[in-house]
């Protein structure tokens, strides 16, 4: 039985704190779509993508509708095309990417996953073409997102893989340079990855996964923000950090059960499976939606200065109790991410000077994913855009958790001036790298950076 204060509560974490489904995302496995002939392949791509997703913004819309809830992002996760277009050529694969750029926008949804590799231990011929075809499929497609997944914590880091996708963000930054780079925002470089994470661009459908299937990834920065600062400003006495976390916990049980409300609504509708609820916080570059807003209101004003790595471990740790005990299918990457160019408090802390690029890499050792929507300076050298990407990919391979890079390298501008993405995407001020340039020699040895020994962790 549902309590009549839990009920109002939820009405105003909708109402006035703007909770919402950020996104709804249908992964489709696409590996029976396979064919030696594009035109073939392409075809059954497009067939089997419209078969499942035809209708899927449509049931959003009736869901919204009764429910009064909103959902902002309707996207696809496909089967990683490393896989699915194995043998295929350069031309081959601009040719699925394409197919897939325009199925999306035939079944009126805002983002396609999936243009992916995972070459943790090692790469195929086709992956590296893949890899190597990314500049030109991300300049030239409106909806298409890819990852790379470079590492993990059972295989260790693939350091070729590492060292050409510094290449591929030089180039894809250079052809959408009138956009600030933005192509780069639209490619995510993992260590760990998940297989059913539904936020982009990230998101594929992984193996272990049905024909079919329905995730959900909530937001609830504002909402969380919320339950904090009414703590502080009505409890009689200053609550401890303990009954902070424990009002996180409840704000996020409450949050997660939304989600899961909606989704096997949606997946009931569609007639396929319910997958998961990620959990993790996803902020907008809306003022009041904001993770960096969570930790000033727990009393760090600075963002970026001591506290702010405690801060966030607290909060990530209190929204995963929290949704685990509201729903038993919670997966994706579940935690709070630290976007910088998409959340407004933690943009205006780097034009401040208090949030530097180490800072930031402290920071992801305790939150979801790791170095988010990042820009640096256009001139930045290839080879130390790949030992940023080494380096973040490390500490999620030695914790054994999930990492990654979305960072972008701003053409023709410099540290202190501003990168503007538009959107969602928001904007920020280009962030320094200290030391740049001193990394070549390290990233161009190459080969495989062995996996960690995990019986001796300390």
């Amino acid at each position: 039985m549902h309590r009549t204060e839990d009920v109002l509560a939820t009405l105003s974490m909708i109402r006035q704190h703007k909770l919402d489904v950020r996104t709804v995302t249908m992964g489709i496995d696409l590996a029976p779509c396979s064919s030696p002939d594009v035109t073939v392949l392409c075809d059954r791509i497009r067939t089997r993508l419209v078969h499942y997703a035809g209708r899927l913004r449509a049931v959003c819309r009736e869901v919204e509708d009764r429910y009064g809830i909103p959902i902002v992002n309707r996207r696809i996760a496909v089967s990683p095309i490393g896989r699915v277009a194995a043998g295929q050529k350069a031309e081959g694969l601009l040719a699925v990417a394409r197919t897939l750029d325009e199925v999306a926008a035939e079944v009126g949804v805002d983002l396609v996953g999936g243009f992916t590799a995972l070459v943790q231990k090692g790469w195929t011929d086709s992956e590296r073409r893949l890899i190597a075809a990314l500049p030109e499929v991300l300049s030239t497609t409106k909806r298409v997102c890819s990852s790379v997944n470079v590492g993990s914590t059972a295989a260790g880091i693939n350091m070729d893989a590492v060292a050409a996708l510094g290449h591929v963000l030089k180039d894809t930054a250079e052809r959408t340079k009138d956009h600030d780079g933005f192509g780069c925002a639209k490619l995510v470089i993992f260590g760990n990855a998940t297989n059913d994470n539904p936020f982009m661009a990230g998101a594929f459908h992984g193996q272990g996964e049905t024909d079919c299937v329905i995730n959900i990834g909530v937001s609830g920065p504002g909402v969380v923000k919320a339950a904090v600062e009414d703590l502080v400003a009505h409890a009689p006495t200053r609550p401890t950090l303990g009954e902070i976390a424990e009002e996180i916990k409840s704000t996020a049980f409450r949050v997660t059960r939304v989600g899961e409300l909606i989704g096997r609504e949606v997946a009931a509708r569609l007639g396929v499976a319910f997958g998961i609820v990620d959990l993790s916080l996803a902020p907008t570059p809306q003022v009041g939606d904001s993770v960096g807003e969570i930790l000033q209101a727990m009393g760090v004003s600075r963002l970026g200065g001591p506290g702010s790595t405690a801060a966030l471990a607290l909060l990530n740790d209190a929204v995963k109790k929290g949704g685990s005990f509201a729903s038993s299918s919670v997966g994706g990457l579940s935690g709070a991410f630290v976007a910088v160019s998409e959340d407004a408090a933690l943009a205006r802390a780097v034009e401040a000077g208090d949030l530097t690029l180490a800072k930031l890499e402290a920071m992801t050792a305790v939150c979801s994913v790791g170095l988010d929507m990042i820009a640096v300076p256009g001139d930045t050298d290839a080879e130390t855009l790949s030992a940023l990407i080494a380096d973040e990919v490390a500490i999620g391979v030695i914790n054994h958790k999930t990492t990654a890079v979305r960072v972008i390298p701003v053409p023709g501008k410099k540290a202190g001036e501003r990168a503007v993405f538009g959107g969602l995407f928001g904007e920020m001020d280009i962030l320094p790298i200290h030391a740049a340039g001193g990394s070549a020699d390290f990233v161009r040895h190459g080969g495989r950076i062995p996996a960690p020994l995990s019986s001796l962790r300390n």
